[in-house]
C-alpha cells in the first residue's frame, strides 16, 4: 500500500512495510531465534560433555578432546549476534559464555607464587625422528626442572641424551622408548605394562621409579599412550583407552605417596578416554599448555598429574626438533 502525504508536484511518496497474512512485518519477531537455539547447544555441551554419546566413531570422545575451542564458537557468534542486533540470541548467548568461563576460564589466571615442597617437571615427547637430540636436551635442561620425562627414546639419540643432560640430572633411568631424569636419586625402578591386547609387536612405553625429593619419597610414572586416528569412522581410540586402563590400576595399586604421572597420554585431561587417570589423579589448575602439533597447537595431549600433590600451573616451552611442544609443570607436594 503506498500513502501520499501533503498535495501538489512536491508531494512525497511513501512505501508502508509489506505485511504479512496475520499483519506482522517477515522476520521481525523472529531475527536471531536460530542464533539462540546454537547458543544453548553450546552451551549446553560446555556444561554437559558427557551426554554426547561416544558412538559412533567414539564421537563423546572427539568432543571432549577439543572442548575448549567451543569458545571460538561462542565469540563467532557473538559477533554474529552483534551485527544483527539479536537480543534474544545475545541474551542467550550468555549461557555458553557462563559455560566457558567455568569449566575453562580458571586456566587463564596467573599460577600462585612458588612455595617450599615445591618440584619443577617438564615432559616431553621428543620424537624418534628428531634430528637434533643436544639441541632438544639443552632446551629442556634451561628451564631448571628438578624431573624431565621424556618418550620416543631410540638410538643412537638417547645415548646423546644421557650425555648432555648427564651433568646436570645425574640420576636416570630408561625402559623402553621412556625414561626419567632426575636431580634427586632414583631406586626401585621398573617397566610399567601398559601394553594394549591388539598390539603384538615389542611395545614397552611404561616405566616407575621412586624418586627422593628433598620434601620425601614421590612414586614417578613416565608413560606413552598409544596413538589415535581421526578418520571416516571417527576416532580410532581402543588402544589407547585400554592402555589408559592398566595405566590406572598400575597407579591405583601404588603404595608410595606422593605420585606423580608424566607422559604423552595422547588425550586431553576433558577426555573420557582418561577417566582411569583423571578419576584418582589431579590436572593443572593453570595453563591450557597446547602442545601437539608443535607446529599449530590445537591440544595439550602431554600431560602431568598427581596424586596427593598439586600441580599448580603448566605452561609450554619453546619448539624443539620434536613435532609436540615441551610442557613445564610446578608441582606442589602435600
Amino acid at each position: 500500500m503506498v500513502e501520499r502525504v501533503g498535495r501538489g508536484v512536491g508531494a512525497a511518496v511513501t512505501a508502508a512495510p509489506v505485511r504479512g497474512a496475520r499483519g506482522r512485518v517477515p522476520g521481525v519477531g523472529r531475527r536471531g531465534w536460530a542464533l539462540a537455539v546454537v547458543a544453548v547447544g553450546l552451551a549446553g555441551v560446555l556444561a554437559f560433555p558427557a551426554l554426547v554419546p561416544n558412538w559412533p566413531g567414539r564421537m563423546g570422545s572427539l568432543v571432549e578432546s577439543f572442548l575448549p575451542w567451543a569458545g571460538v564458537g561462542v565469540v563467532l557468534s557473538l559477533v554474529v549476534a552483534v551485527v544483527r542486533r539479536s537480543g534474544v540470541a545475545l541474551v542467550a548467548l550468555l549461557l555458553p559464555v557462563a559455560a566457558w568461563v567455568q569449566g575453562f576460564g580458571g586456566l587463564l589466571l596467573p599460577g600462585a607464587e612458588a612455595g617450599g615442597r615445591e618440584l619443577v617437571v617438564v615432559q616431553h615427547n621428543v620424537s624418534d625422528e628428531n634430528r637434533d637430540p643436544a639441541g632438544t636436551a639443552r632446551a629442556l635442561a634451561r628451564a631448571e626442572p628438578d624431573l624431565i620425562a621424556l618418550e620416543e627414546l631410540v638410538q643412537p639419540a638417547l645415548s646423546t641424551y644421557e650425555n648432555v643432560l648427564g651433568p646436570d640430572y645425574p640420576h636416570h633411568v630408561v625402559r623402553g622408548t621412556v625414561g626419567l631424569w632426575s636431580r634427586h636419586p632414583l631406586t626401585d625402578a621398573r617397566a610399567v605394562d601398559i601394553k594394549p591386547r591388539g598390539i603384538t609387536e615389542s611395545w614397552s612405553r611404561g616405566l616407575r621409579a621412586v624418586v627422593h625429593t628433598p620434601y620425601g619419597d614421590v612414586a614417578a610414572y613416565v608413560a606413552h599412550l598409544p596413538s589415535v586416528r581421526l578418520g571416516a569412522g571417527g576416532l580410532a581410540s581402543s588402544l589407547r583407552d585400554e592402555s589408559a586402563g592398566l595405566l590406572g590400576e598400575a597407579i591405583e595399586a601404588e603404595a608410595v605417596g606422593p605420585v606423580l604421572l608424566l607422559g604423552d597420554l595422547n588425550s586431553t585431561v576433558d577426555d573420557r578416554g582418561l577417566d582411569p587417570l583423571t578419576s584418582q589423579l589431579g590436572v593443572a589448575e593453570r595453563g591450557f599448555a597446547l602442545s601437539f602439533p608443535a607446529a599449530f597447537p590445537l591440544a595439550r595431549i602431554d600431560q602431568v598429574m598427581a596424586r596427593t600433590a598439586i600441580v599448580r600451573d603448566i605452561r609450554t616451552l619453546p619448539a624443539t626438533g620434536s613435532d609436540h611442544l615441551p610442557v613445564a609443570a610446578r608441582v606442589t607436594l602435600s
